[in-house]
């Protein structure tokens, strides 16, 4: 049924409500009609012409020209996008990975940037610079919140407890010192959470709501999406399943794949039919299974995801990883491989920097976005009516 406009109470909350249900309509379509957006955000047509002639005022709302035709078509609205951007950052052991979009999570720049080793000093301040010049690159962006993907633990407040690649880390308040590059709002979390993050909206794991994720590259992380949202634990160590030193997931795992040669090379071999190479993949497949199963176990979930470096080598993995899993667990999971890829860590760091934005800039009592960020919303480039609530 169709209300004229909220009655009673505050009236800037009520202007705060219709507006939230305005940009709700419009947000991730194509340009609307009066008519259309009214329908869509079950408001009269009159509440929905003063609404978007406050959103106009303040940039988040253009009209749209008609084009030329029979009679006068009606003129149309859109979510301005591009009036500001967010900023995932992917901190990688010697490479960073920044990713920039508009208010849609439309990708409109990405960099990576490689880190020598033997010259690595400042890593924050190297990013930060790699930042500012990436952003600088894109003269129109205006950051409104960015994310940072760390290779370590990160508690609910961005502060890192434990990064053994960054060991100068340990007790920064990361979200802090990044809220000050650009003078907006910062979160920072752990790689594989924003992996699974990323995963979950564009990827291997769009219609599953309980998964694990297994991040394989420089180390081995591991997330839980439980119930559609992240499960981090009391201080963000959850999924750290690594730390068990008797897995044996602490780089050996890979010395023993590579067996003298090189990862990627293996693989290959291995899909060849290379028995050797078989070989050293099936035992590679059961380090991982063993903790993997571990989880499985615990939380039975109907998903785990591959991902991260690794996951370049497709079915050549996950066929023998899923056979272990069927012969470990009671009820064992779908095994797939990452959709996203290698951007995985940053396109996470993304959406959770676009639910941030989101918070920040729009959030009132009683808005669903109070809500925990972690959970992820419907993908708009996949037909999905918006990113977040603005």
């Amino acid at each position: 049924m169709k209300r004229s406009a909220l009655n009673g109470g505050d009236p800037a909350l009520l202007r705060r409500l219709n507006s939230d249900a305005v940009l709700r309509a419009i947000r991730g379509r194509d340009p609307m009609t009066l008519s259309g957006i009214a329908k869509a955000a079950s408001l009269s047509r009159q509440t929905v012409d003063l609404v978007l002639d406050e959103l106009q005022q303040q940039g988040w709302v253009e009209g749209v020209a008609p084009g030329r035709g029979m009679g006068r078509p009606a003129r149309r609205y859109r979510f301005r996008a591009e009036a500001g951007h967010v900023l995932g950052i992917d901190v990688g052991s010697n490479s960073t990975r920044l990713i920039l979009a508009d208010l849609n999570g439309e990708p409109v720049g990405t960099r990576l940037v490689a880190e020598d080793p033997d010259t690595l000093g400042d890593r924050l301040g190297d990013i930060h610079r790699s930042a500012a010049r990436f952003v600088a690159d894109h003269p129109d962006a205006h950051v409104r919140a960015l994310c940072l993907g760390v290779p370590g633990i990160v508690d609910a407040q961005g502060l890192v407890r434990h990064c053994d690649l960054l060991p100068e880390w340990n007790g920064l308040d990361l979200a802090a010192r990044a809220a000050e590059w650009f003078g907006c709002p910062a979160v920072a979390d752990n790689d594989a959470n924003l992996a699974a993050v990323a995963e979950h909206w564009l990827g291997a794991a769009k219609d599953s709501t309980d998964f694990i994720h297994l991040l394989i590259g420089q180390r081995t992380g591991a997330a839980l999406m439980l119930d559609g949202r992240l499960h981090r634990g009391r201080a963000g160590a959850a999924g750290e399943i690594a730390g068990l030193a008797v897995l044996g997931w602490d780089g050996a795992d890979r010395d023993a794949l590579r067996g003298g040669a090189d990862v990627a090379q293996v693989f290959t071999d291995a899909a060849n039919g290379d028995p050797a190479a078989l070989e050293r993949v099936d035992h590679f497949a059961r380090t991982y299974a063993l903790g993997t199963a571990a989880m499985v176990l615990t939380v039975n979930p109907d998903l785990v995801v591959v991902g991260g470096g690794i996951s370049r080598a497709g079915e050549t993995l996950t066929d023998p990883l899923r056979r272990h899993l069927e012969g470990l667990c009671i009820d064992p999971p779908h095994v797939r491989v990452s959709q996203v890829g290698v951007e995985a860590v940053a396109m996470g760091a993304l959406r959770v920097a676009l639910d941030r934005c989101d918070r920040e800039l729009f959030e009132f009592p009683g808005s669903d976005l109070d809500a925990d960020p972690a959970s992820v919303p419907p993908n708009p480039r996949r037909g999905g009516p918006r990113v977040g609530t603005l």
